[in-house]
C-alpha cells in the first residue's frame, strides 16, 4: 500500500494541498483534495530539481 504524506508547505485551510509518496524509487505527487484524479510520477532526480526550482 502506498503511503501518501501531505506536504508541510500545503498550508492549513488554504485549499492548496499537495501529497507525496515513495513509489519504488520514484516520487508520486498528487492533489490531496482530488486523489482519484491520479498523480505525477517523477524520478528522484527530477523531484529534487522541481523542489530546487520552487525554493
Amino acid at each position: 500500500m502506498t503511503h501518501w504524506r501531505k506536504s508541510t508547505h500545503s498550508g492549513g485551510n488554504e485549499g492548496e494541498c499537495v501529497e507525496v509518496a515513495d513509489l519504488d524509487g520514484h516520487i508520486g505527487v498528487r492533489d490531496s483534495k482530488n486523489p482519484a484524479a491520479g498523480h505525477l510520477t517523477l524520478t528522484r532526480r527530477d523531484f529534487t530539481a522541481l523542489l530546487t526550482r520552487l525554493a
